[in-house]
């Protein structure tokens, strides 16, 4: 029983390593995107939004930071909470771009991508939290 449990952790544990490593790609991809090509970020922000070329410089930057957190055990949970606060912000985007039907470049990506995208944001706050070692949700520590 014991052996099965310190398993179950171990496989959790390399788990939590695989998706860290993949999620801090993909924010370090996204904020160099944010950083370099700023265009299609702007098209999609609400226009309620002040400065949004320095909120998308900003959110590039705190993208970078993030990926990079997440690598650093004293900055890890920090990275994690900021990583899911930043999903949790940016969501209004999203379904800016989804309601407002917004071509990027001309190419309407249309619901089959819009509606997985919004609905895997909240998947996106908690796998921030998870690797971010915020949470143990849905693994429990065994005893």
């Amino acid at each position: 029983m014991v052996a099965n449990c310190n398993l179950l952790r171990d496989t959790v544990d390399m788990a939590r390593k695989i998706f860290r490593i993949l999620l801090a790609i993909f924010y370090l991809v996204a904020g160099i995107l944010h950083l370099k090509s700023p265009e299609g970020f702007l098209q999609i922000t609400p226009t309620w939004v002040p400065f949004p070329e320095a909120v998308i410089a900003f959110t590039g930057i705190a993208e970078i930071a993030g990926a990079i957190g997440l690598f650093i055990p004293k900055l890890r949970q920090a990275a994690g909470v900021g990583l899911a606060l930043y999903a949790l912000c940016v969501w209004p985007a999203n379904f800016n771009h989804a309601l407002s039907d917004i071509a990027i470049g001309g190419r309407d990506l249309g619901w089959g991508y819009h509606g997985p995208r919004l609905i895997f944001q909240p998947v996106l706050i908690w796998l921030a939290l998870w690797v971010g070692n915020v949470t143990e949700w849905p693994f429990r520590k065994s005893a």
